[in-house]
């Protein structure tokens, strides 16, 4: 593991960043990625999971979805039985109930590499699964989701500056890197061990017991009202689109923001919920995530972005 200590990387970042803004932390966020950059996630080089949209330049289509190459459905639409219930925990990650001892060695790999190549110590409370792998409503779309437990007040009292930190370092780990097991991509989080889970299936890694067991729920899941609930996230993102295609950037980018917002706390009402995973919005935020709404939709805040800060002989204003 790195010695630095969180102040001295922290002072290092400032430097780096050479902003005036500084009380906030939002004058060295930009610089972390760049100090992040180091330790064992340099090793890979995979950059982009997001589905390939055909040759067809979709921007240009007015009516074109997102995820559309050219208009129409959805390039893959998800189909409801993907989110059953099923009989049994998967079978090839769990052996009665206990993680497969092989795969549980391995998580434990994984989530210390992510460590070690962080540029700042870090005490690690707990490694975790979690998400519909330590449910019952796995399926072929289910990632690995492992938790790495940090006690965020033990690294700063800035806690939007440590979040943005991990946020910075996890994405980095996440996109460079393409780790499968059986077949389930792994996607690594660092959570504040002072947040409260949602989720009804938590396993320790670490220690290799249930911190909270699922229960197989038995009732039918609201695929319909899901389905209607993403389908018109999916018609405020295509108008986004729209609007960028038209220059209207500044307009597109506070209905991001709008949406984007609108995503989260739907999908924060759902966990809150007595069906918390299988609440009507926690599917509906699945089927976005799956079809690829939500990567299209952070594509389109950097298009946007860049396509206002540009400019061409003569410099226009603000849209």
């Amino acid at each position: 593991m790195n010695g630095t200590n969180w102040r001295d990387f922290v002072d290092a970042t400032r430097q780096e960043a050479q902003a005036p803004a500084r009380k906030s932390g939002a004058g060295i966020e930009k610089a972390m990625s760049k100090l992040l950059d180091k330790g064992p996630q340099k090793k890979g080089g995979y950059q982009n999971k997001r589905t390939h949209f055909g040759d067809k330049d979709w921007r240009k289509d007015i009516s074109a979805p997102p995820g559309a190459a050219g208009g129409g459905a959805l390039e893959e639409e998800v189909e409801a039985s993907s989110f059953e219930n099923h009989e049994s925990l998967a079978p090839n990650i769990w052996n009665d109930g206990e993680i497969n001892p092989k795969i549980g060695r391995r998580l434990l790999k994984i989530a210390n590499d992510f460590i070690d190549g962080l540029p700042v110590e870090v005490n690690v409370e707990d490694i975790t699964l979690t998400g519909s792998l330590a449910n019952f409503n796995w399926s072929n779309y289910s990632d690995v989701d492992l938790h790495i437990i940090v006690n965020f007040l033990e690294v700063d009292e800035n806690l939007v500056l440590v979040k943005s930190f991990f946020d910075n370092a996890r994405m980095k780990w996440n996109n460079g890197h393409n780790i499968r097991i059986k077949g389930y991509d792994v996607e690594i989080y660092v959570e504040n061990s002072g947040e409260s889970h949602k989720s009804s299936g938590v396993y320790s890694i670490l220690n290799g017991e249930w911190i909270k067991e699922p229960k197989r729920y038995q009732s039918s899941i609201d695929f319909t009202g899901a389905r209607r609930k993403a389908e018109d996230i999916e018609f405020q993102v295509n108008i986004v689109s729209n609007l960028i295609t038209a220059h209207k950037n500044k307009v597109a980018l506070q209905n991001i923001d709008r949406i984007k917002r609108k995503i989260k706390n739907m999908r924060r009402a759902g966990l809150e919920s007595p069906r918390q995973e299988f609440s009507v919005e926690n599917i509906a935020f699945k089927i976005l995530r799956r079809n690829d709404t939500l990567g299209f939709l952070n594509d389109l805040k950097k298009r946007a972005y860049d396509d206002m800060m540009s400019m061409n002989e003569e410099p226009d204003e603000f849209r």
